[in-house]
């Protein structure tokens, strides 16, 4: 059978080309129907006002999978997987259309690089036409009238993660417990799927903080949801995390995303990640009820749950606070990270050796 040519997406005024658009990306499922690259950009366009409230202004990288999702395909993260199938493009691809605009973002190594920065939701379209799943924006807002914009973000992500043995209730137990605590703080939670089994719970805040500042009040929070539900951990090393819901406080470090709110996900049945009331996640006990069908006609029909959040911006104080005052000092960076001060060893507790290692976490050569 013949290749069908391209076609054009309508996106917010703009046509836009999608070349192969009969190509499989998401196989059928027994909720959902064969998914192909056209379908995948007018899903895109049919959530444009709730994406680009997530993405609008944000440098953001790509989680492209040009070949399609299928089970047994990888996702490269980092250059060792140069065999993976799909991967995460963190520079604007060749050919983009001219009226993508860009933001310049420096990574923790202090290599720079020129990130596709959403304006109009043409462009999220044009990047579902290069196979792109799934969007990462950074935590902050481009603005080239505020010198150092690239380190102030303007949110808090807490990324409630189910290890082994939990499952997708016990996340969102943690995440109500988390809303209770925001709240005692002053602070407004708004929670979304993360498209898997976990639960992400924003907060926008003033960007008047770093993101080392941000790290720290994600542990003060994680520490503090210690103390009031047994079932959290903010433990780094997966052998210490047990049967509990993971605080990955580590998602806010510098150069570090999560898919958007209305991102698909790679995962059978073309998961969302996305946004609802505290009222609906209680009652949700499957979210892959939340996908490519599903989502667009429930933004129609009741809106986007997250449409207040640009109204609710707070301090970050009483987080840094529980930061100061909990016991337990610095936490592990990603392996990729810089050494920062304080850090504990690099090394699993299971195989550490006390006397190759200073106070500071370095270590001490034989």
């Amino acid at each position: 059978m013949a290749k069908a040519s391209a076609v054009e997406v309508q996106a917010g005024g703009r046509a836009v080309r999608v070349s192969s658009p009969d190509r499989v990306v998401f196989e059928a499922t027994d909720r959902t129907p064969e998914v192909t690259k056209l379908g995948v950009a007018e899903y895109v366009a049919s959530v444009d006002d709730g994406l680009m409230r997530a993405l609008r202004g944000r440098p953001t990288a790509l989680e492209r999978w040009t070949s399609g999702v299928r089970p047994g395909m990888r996702l490269a993260t980092g250059p060792q997987d140069k065999d993976a199938d799909a991967f995460y493009q963190k520079r604007v691809p060749k050919g983009a259309p001219d009226y993508l605009e860009t933001a310049r973002i420096t990574f923790p190594s202090g290599r720079t690089a020129d990130e596709i920065c959403p304006t109009e939701i043409a462009v999220p379209v044009w990047c579902a036409h290069m196979g792109t799943i799934t969007f990462h924006p950074w935590p902050v807002r481009r603005d080239p009238a505020v010198e150092g914009w690239q380190d102030r973000p303007d949110e808090l992500r807490i990324d409630l993660d189910p290890q082994p043995g939990t499952t997708f209730a016990d996340a969102v137990r943690v995440a109500g417990v988390a809303d209770g605590l925001l709240r005692e703080l002053g602070l407004v939670g708004w929670p979304k799927t993360s498209g898997n089994r976990g639960v992400h719970v924003y907060v926008r805040i003033r960007p008047e903080w770093d993101f080392t500042d941000v790290r720290h009040a994600a542990i003060g929070l994680g520490r503090e949801l210690e103390r009031r539900d047994p079932g959290v951990t903010t433990n780094w090393w997966k052998e210490e995390r047990g049967q509990r819901i993971f605080v990955d406080y580590n998602q806010n470090c510098r150069d570090r995303t999560i898919a958007s709110a209305y991102s698909l996900r790679p995962l059978p049945g073309a998961p969302v990640s996305t946004p609802l009331s505290w009222e609906e996640l209680a009652e949700l006990r499957d979210p892959r009820e939340l996908n490519i069908v599903t989502v667009p006609e429930r933004l129609r029909e009741h809106g986007d749950p997250w449409a207040g959040i640009d109204d609710a911006a707070g301090s970050l104080q009483p987080l840094l606070d529980l930061w100061e005052e909990l016991p337990g000092g610095e936490l592990n960076y990603p392996p990729d990270h810089p050494k920062m001060p304080g850090e504990p060893p690099r090394v699993q507790p299971s195989k550490k050796v006390a006397a190759h290692w200073d106070d500071d976490g370095n270590r001490v050569e034989a």
